[in-house]
């Protein structure tokens, strides 16, 4: 299990871990138990970046917790929600040319605004939670149940490319232990949070689910990623409102 931890390390963050890990389906597949955990990871990173910045600006506070959040995740996650973004403005409602937009490297314009305005939106939900002092909670929780929401996705939503790293995730999946580690995590996040939140959360996860199946019939690793940055974004801009 450690194996497949690492792999999770390794497939989700940026951290300089020089081991050597063997990839077979079947560590693949078991990593993805590991994801919220390393979001948890993520967020006690950000949680020590955050309590040794000093309090006089706010604004640039948050924008170096913001640029600490993307460098941990060398911006995995923002690449699929623009590869999604393109897609979804150019694809014309057509499942073949959203994909093969999918593909393209190239970030269009409407990729480029998205990208601006979701950072936007976590930088002015950081900088209230600052102002409120109620920053610990929401920087350790939103990357968890960010990357819950792939497990949640990964159990409901068909995985179309049938070649891909993502397919023999799902295929090689625990499926009863994944259950689990969702009814836990989720547990976790209503302990700690509300019912709101996690409302405002799981509708989010769905909704993305109901246009990826609308457009595509299926999933991708793109829309994976997507879901982690929105529901990251749900989640800080939820908690700074209910704080607020």
């Amino acid at each position: 299990m450690l194996a497949s931890f690492t792999l999770a390390l390794q497939f989700l963050t940026r951290l300089p871990l020089n081991l050597n890990i063997t990839l077979s389906d079947q560590r693949a597949g078991h990593s993805v138990l590991f994801f919220p955990l390393v979001g948890l990871l993520i967020g006690a990173i950000l949680t020590l970046v955050s309590s040794q910045l000093p309090e006089q600006s706010l604004a640039l506070n948050a924008a170096i917790i913001l640029t600490a959040w993307v460098l941990l995740t060398g911006g995995l996650h923002l690449d699929g929600l623009a590869d999604c973004s393109d897609a979804w403005a150019g694809g014309l409602a057509d499942r073949e040319r959203s994909l093969a937009i999918m593909k393209d490297p190239a970030a269009g314009p409407i990729a480029v605004i998205i990208l601006i305005l979701l950072l936007l939106l976590k930088w002015t939900a950081l900088q209230s939670l600052l102002q409120q002092q109620q920053v610990l909670v929401p920087l350790l929780l939103a990357p968890l149940l960010g990357r819950l929401s792939i497990l949640i996705l990964m159990l409901s939503t068909p995985y179309i490319r049938k070649n891909g790293l993502g397919s023999a995730m799902q295929q090689q999946l625990p499926r009863q232990a994944a259950k689990l580690i969702i009814f836990f995590s989720l547990t976790l996040f209503l302990w700690l949070t509300n019912t709101y939140t996690l409302i405002a959360a799981l509708s989010c996860i769905f909704f993305i689910r109901y246009l990826a199946l609308q457009r595509l019939q299926g999933i991708t690793g793109d829309v994976y990623g997507a879901s982690v940055e929105i529901v990251e974004t749900v989640v800080l801009i939820s908690l700074a409102l209910t704080y607020g």
